[in-house]
């Protein structure tokens, strides 16, 4: 992979997981950088970043240090979810809220405009992009 699109991916990742940047602001960077999508596993603390040659890239993900519940509330991941949207909280408290929901992690599909998270058993919410974002 191209030095500056590790370059791209790793600043954004750190903007987004410091919380001094939007989802929105994130994806636009990823998406001029060539990456169609990425996946963040709380479990792992870690998220993958690809690219449509098949090439990818990982860095952690300072998830916090909480056990994931097994049931899966949908309707808490969806405020959090909404939350975010409105800039009322940033990807440090959005992560903390969605793993208290139950999720475990989730694939954002830059390509496809829309987010899918899961659960332990493999439960989810597809979250379409804002129409802002498309």
């Amino acid at each position: 992979m191209d030095h500056s699109i590790k370059s791209t991916i790793e600043r954004s990742a750190a903007d987004t997981h410091a919380g001094r940047s939007t989802f929105g602001e994130g994806v636009a960077l990823l998406k001029a950088a060539g990456v169609e999508a990425y996946h963040a596993d709380f479990r792992r603390r870690e998220a993958t970043y690809y690219l449509p040659s098949g090439e990818w890239h990982a860095v952690p993900l300072p998830a916090p240090e909480i056990a994931v519940p097994q049931a899966f509330d949908a309707a808490a991941l969806q405020a959090a979810i909404r939350g975010a949207q409105r800039d009322e909280l940033r990807y440090p408290e959005f992560m903390q809220l969605a793993m208290a929901a139950g999720c475990v992690g989730y694939f954002v599909w830059i390509a496809g405009h829309h987010v899918e998270y899961f659960s332990h058993r493999g439960q989810g919410h597809i979250e379409r992009f804002p129409d802002a974002m498309d």
